[in-house]
């Protein structure tokens, strides 16, 4: 069985204090691939604390491998942090930073030359949703990035639907199974030599309490957290569910 990988995305949360508390908090499990992506100011710390407990992801970096970009960070500056592994595309940056499919696409051209993971994040609005658009819109999305599917040694692709994000709203199992099997489709089309291989996570107000069920399905290969992983016990309680 292919490791689930779960993800905490601390977005702009999280201290010194809290780094050192989770660090030593955490459940290692075999079968479970645990990465943590805090603000960039923490990753090198949490890189010294990790143990082989877990990796350090990032958040996001620049599209440009060098230069005159004010306040951006490189995947190669991620790398020398001591992050493995990049979240690329989420919503909250596709919204607030007006990242369209091609700046996602030059973000993961880069994270994959500095050779770390990218992490390529999809999912659809409740107008898109109520209007029967969602698979449309999330096919076209994970399509938009077939040079990296194609070209990276290791990705994966995190389904959150937007409306869920932070909302205490979540899709149900079933509904994100069926953008799973979606996903996995188009990656069968874009990608079919590495399609089978790319864990496919789903994300969107992600807790202890939900975690169980979504991993009852076995296309739901992991997950990606936002507000629990802020919470010691359930985010381990959520590496836990990954495990069985």
């Amino acid at each position: 069985m292919t490791q689930r990988l779960v993800i905490a995305n601390w977005k702009m949360n999280g201290d010194l204090a809290f780094v050192e508390a989770l660090a030593s908090s955490l459940p290692s499990l075999a079968n479970v691939q645990t990465v943590i992506a805090p603000p960039a100011v923490y990753a090198l710390r949490l890189a010294e604390l990790a143990q082989e407990v877990f990796k350090v992801g990032l958040q996001d970096v620049g599209r440009h491998e060098s230069g005159a970009h004010t306040g951006e960070v490189s995947a190669a500056m991620a790398r020398d942090l001591g992050a493995s592994v990049v979240l690329v595309g989420h919503s909250e940056r596709r919204s607030e930073h007006a990242e369209d499919d091609a700046a996602v696409a030059a973000k993961c051209e880069q994270i994959t030359a500095a050779e770390l993971m990218p992490v390529i994040c999809v999912g659809e609005t409740l107008a898109e949703r109520e209007s029967g658009k969602a698979i449309d819109r999330v096919r076209a999305q994970v399509m938009a990035q077939k040079q990296c599917l194609r070209n990276a040694k290791e990705v994966a692709i995190a389904y959150e639907p937007i409306w869920a994000i932070g909302t205490g709203k979540s899709a149900t199992a079933t509904e994100a199974v069926q953008m799973h099997k979606a996903i996995r489709g188009a990656l069968e089309e874009v990608a079919p030599l590495a399609a089978a291989e790319i864990r496919i996570l789903y994300g969107g107000s992600v807790n202890a309490e939900n975690a169980p069920e979504l991993f009852a399905y076995s296309d739901i290969q992991g997950v990606l957290v936002g507000g629990a992983s802020l919470d010691t016990e359930q985010f381990a309680a959520i590496i836990r569910a990954a495990a069985n």
